[in-house]
């Protein structure tokens, strides 16, 4: 009985690890608002639980959103106090108007939650300019403190976490590979078509996770001393030529399903797809071990990919007048992604050297638009006003 509660959290430890860290930053945070500011340990508490995540580069973006908020919220509250006094008034117009604040600045999805919810925190009994002022430095202990912490909640870089990501991803994408091309050359079914489409729907649903690491490890590179600047760019590339290598699978499998609705492979190309798809499962694979891919002798596992996307267009070609047509075609886009599957492990790809890459989503940021450019266009706006009237 013991031996398995210690294995349900030693199986969980990376998990143990950043909820202790949670705890403990909690509570530091409690001790220092409470010895620095009176009654502050619990908005300090609150802000650090709230701005602690599991790595540096996320607590900063929590914190910064939770020191906005705040700063927003206190004054809003003040404002509001003043004129209606604590009551359903002064509520709901304060969470209006930090709503509407927030909008304005674009502020992210976290520091938008923050605001209100920061606001009514001020605005609690006996609020006051001094009240307001010591929640406002409450926050900064607790948001502090938190960013200190976050730095041991897990024991991986980001690039690190964004290499395990991938690695991991890669490995499920190759036995994906293996187990469609068993099944091509013995004649599959619709069921295991179907499948093998949903395990690939599953993959792709990891490339978010696997970018947003990737974005992180980036970031975190720009202004972390001891971190290496090119591994990180390396490790941003690995992870787009992940998501397009998972992008393809996904489409075999969507083909291959579309063909079994429609009849089956033709028995003259079996062969030769699962010969493929075979080439390119053990391609992946060898690339998860060596990232280079590079062989001083023979033939590199990606170029055994695009031989056997050759061989099976030439079959597909050959037998053009005895197979459907349709079904030449799905056979030639099978042709088409084993050969974008054999470029993005190379990295060699035009759509992955030449087209910039989007940074992470605005609505991630915690501020969408950056305040040199919100005040950049305000004073468009107000020239552009100057120069109309006067």
């Amino acid at each position: 009985m013991f031996r398995k509660l210690f294995n349900l959290f030693a199986d969980r430890k990376y998990w143990v690890r950043q909820i202790v860290v949670a705890g403990i930053s909690g509570g530091v945070a409690w001790f220092v608002g409470d010895q620095f500011i009176t009654n502050g340990g619990v908005v300090a508490a609150i802000v650090s639980t709230l701005s602690i995540r599991i790595s540096l580069h996320k607590s900063l973006r929590e914190g910064f959103g939770q020191i906005v908020g705040t700063a927003i919220g206190a004054g809003v509250a003040l404002l509001t106090v003043s004129l209606f006094n604590v009551g359903f008034i002064a509520v709901a117009t304060t969470i209006v108007v930090c709503a509407v604040v927030a909008r304005a600045l674009h502020l992210g999805e976290v520091a938008s939650v923050n605001v209100p919810v920061t606001a009514l925190i001020v605005i609690g009994p006996g609020i006051s300019e001094s009240t307001a002022l010591s929640r406002l430095g409450s926050t900064l202990i607790g948001a502090g403190i938190a960013i200190f912490f976050s730095y041991f909640s897990h024991p991986k870089t980001p690039v690190d976490r964004a290499r395990t990501q991938i690695k991991s991803v890669s490995a499920k994408a190759a036995l994906l590979l293996a187990a469609m091309s068993e099944g091509v050359a013995a004649g599959y079914t619709q069921k295991e078509a179907g499948n093998w489409l949903a395990r690939a729907r599953l993959l792709v649903e990891e490339v978010p996770a696997i970018r947003a690491q990737s974005v992180e490890a980036r970031s975190h590179a720009r202004w972390f001393p001891t971190a290496e600047k090119d591994e990180a760019e390396e490790i941003y590339i690995e992870g787009v030529a992940a998501e397009h290598t998972l992008v393809q699978v996904r489409t075999i499998a969507r083909t291959l399903f579309d063909s079994a609705v429609e009849g089956g492979i033709a028995d003259s190309t079996q062969k030769q797809i699962a010969v493929a798809l075979s080439a390119a499962s053990y391609a992946i694979s060898s690339h998860i071990e060596t990232p280079d891919d590079i062989s001083d002798v023979g033939p590199t596992p990606t170029d055994d990919v695009r031989e056997a996307g050759s061989a099976l267009a030439d079959t597909l070609i050959e037998d053009g007048k005895d197979v459907d047509q349709e079904q030449i075609i799905r056979g030639l886009s099978i042709v088409a992604n084993i050969g974008r599957i054999a470029d993005s492990l190379d990295q060699n790809s035009p759509a992955l050297t030449d087209v910039i890459t989007p940074d992470e989503p605005a609505k991630d940021r915690v501020m969408k638009v950056s305040p040199l450019k919100q005040s950049s266009n305000l004073w468009n706006k107000i020239t552009k006003i100057f120069r109309k009237y006067f």
